[in-house]
């Protein structure tokens, strides 16, 4: 214990970007050597779920692992108010200590490289339930409009640990996953990936006869996606026909919403083939795709995506969202996800751009996709309205913090910008689709995009994005006309950070072209024209626009 504690003390308290962060924090969001010594390969995870107590009983999580370095000293995490009973190893029960939410084991030998081992962590208790899902994470434990249990957990940016033992940490997905469920008769429980066992039994604790679930998930997975829906369920589907090679599309929602959601989710097919061309084949194809309703308003769980959008067009009936056109929200949305942010995960949520930013982008090119260019347009600028430039979309590293919530649409103006700076779309498009199948099923750093980006586009846009994801603000384009006789000259620059040079296009009543400002003052000369015909194109660029 001595040594793993004066290791955490160099990570306890300290300040990046004006924040001050806590022991607590950097135990969660730093890998240290007693968590970068394993790795995890497979997590068997079983929950008893007692809705009339509002508990997680009995249940248990066994973690596969295979040792990178020698170690006897490992960390796993689970909420401080959720209780390990024992964690069994080969014939032994473990010793064990806690700091806030992290769990220190410490083995009898020592575990060698290269040496595949498991845990079983016996654990229960009452999980933290979620003020404001999915926002304010937990558990849900509602009722639906006939009095039935409706129950469900999203848990990103708090954390999977909040109720189940893992190693939480978005670096380290097992390569797959079983989830079983036990819940009381005649209630259903929904979880990731494919349905592999469904049974009834006495269950003697409960006092009831329980449905007993397996679900098994075939590809890695990150932790805030594993998920648990349950509630009176009915289930309908359908199958989706891509390259000769058959989907699985299974949806469930609550009995008395069947035929409001038969027609609500005729939108996923179009979207689907969209997302295809786009972004490549359905990266899970051999867990399904699924929508599960949900009393919150949504979540990109990983091949069963909380769905709670009530079956209207927009946000919630509100079109305003999304440009005044028809689509539901929550289903593209979180099913953009399912490639971004799923398939392609970040080590670390500072860098949660990549997930958001990519993901609302998959809007806009939804958008393109079914209603046209000129509607893209539209819908891309109509998400300016929405950025705060509060602070920095990148966060601080090692602490499980994440930046501004203009991740989404900062992140996604920014790429419509870097689209229009590539200037051409075919390179445009291939590159996005590489981007999604040379990362999939892996764990990336945003800069594995940014130096990705650059290698494809052969041109450096390092500085473009330190501007967008490092800072604040957005570039200010500050020029002045001035009228010299019959014709007008264009002064330009950029208030940016140093170095920014980023073209923009004009325009003056004829064709768009280039001009190149930097940090200092230029000029062109622009000939005669009407003023008040010269505009930037700033629905091409997410950038400020001042007239000195």
């Amino acid at each position: 214990m001595k040594k793993a504690t004066t290791i955490f003390l160099l990570f306890c308290v300290f300040t990046t970007q004006s924040q001050e962060f806590s022991r607590k924090d950097s135990l969660r969001g730093n890998l240290t050597e007693i968590r970068t010594c394993y790795d995890v390969t497979f997590y068997d995870l079983f929950v008893m779920i007692d809705e009339q107590e509002l508990s997680i009983e009995r249940s248990y999580n066994i973690i596969h692992f295979t040792a990178i370095t020698d170690f006897n000293k490992m960390q796993i995490d689970l909420a401080a108010n959720m209780e390990i009973f024992r964690i069994d190893f080969e014939e032994d029960t473990l010793d064990f200590n806690r700091e806030f939410d992290a769990v220190y084991i410490d083995f009898k030998r020592i575990i060698k490289k290269g040496e595949q081992a498991l845990i079983k962590v016996w654990y229960g208790g009452y999980p933290k339930e979620a003020v404001n899902p999915p926002w304010d994470g937990g558990f849900s434990w509602n009722h639906d409009k006939n009095g039935n249990p409706w129950i469900g957990v999203s848990c990103q940016g708090l954390g999977a640990s909040t109720w189940w033992p893992c190693k939480d940490h978005q670096s380290d997905e097992p390569d797959s996953m079983k989830i079983t469920s036990t819940v009381r008769n005649p209630w259903q429980a929904i979880s990731n990936g494919n349905l592999r066992s469904d049974t009834s039994e006495w269950n003697q604790y409960l006092g009831s006869w329980t449905n007993v679930r397996e679900w098994f998930v075939s590809y890695p997975i990150n932790n805030y996606n594993v998920t648990l829906c349950i509630g009176d369920y009915v289930n309908f589907s359908e199958q989706y026909i891509s390259d000769n090679d058959t989907l699985q599309m299974d949806y469930y929602v609550l009995s008395y919403n069947e035929e409001k959601a038969k027609e609500q989710f005729k939108q996923v097919k179009p979207m689907m083939s969209c997302f295809e061309n786009y972004f490549g084949k359905y990266p899970f194809w051999n867990d399904g795709y699924a929508l599960v309703e949900t009393s919150y308003l949504g979540m990109e769980h990983q091949s069963a995506i909380a769905y709670g959008n009530d079956f209207l067009a927009g946000y919630h009936g509100n079109i305003s969202h999304i440009d005044g056109l028809d689509f539901d929200f929550i289903i593209v949305h979180e099913s953009g996800h399912e490639w971004w942010g799923n398939a392609i995960t970040t080590n670390d949520i500072a860098d949660m751009w990549v997930h958001e930013g990519f993901c609302t982008y998959s809007e806009v090119l939804y958008v393109e996709c079914m209603y046209g260019y000129k509607a893209m347009l539209s819908y891309v600028n109509n998400q300016k309205r929405s950025v705060r430039n509060d602070k920095a979309v990148i966060g601080p590293y090692h602490v499980n913090k994440g930046g501004s919530s203009d991740m989404y649409f900062k992140g996604s103006l920014m790429l419509h910008t870097l689209r229009s700076l590539i200037e051409d779309d075919k390179l445009w498009f291939d590159l996005i689709k590489g981007i999604s199948n040379d990362f999939k099923y892996q764990t990336i750093n945003g800069q594995d995009i940014i130096d990705y980006i650059n290698k494809k586009a052969n041109k450096d846009f390092t500085t473009f994005f330190s501007q967008y994801l490092e800072n604040k603000d957005i570039p200010q384009l500050q020029y002045k006309l001035q009228k010299q006789g019959r014709n007008y000259t264009l002064l330009f620059r950029w208030e940016a950070i140093i170095n920014f040079d980023m073209p923009v296009l004009i325009n003056i009543g004829q064709d768009d072209f280039w001009i190149y400002p930097n940090n200092t003052w230029q000029e062109i000369d622009l000939g005669g024209f009407d003023k008040h015909d010269f505009k930037v194109r700033e629905d091409l660029f997410f950038i400020d626009v001042k007239k000195i």
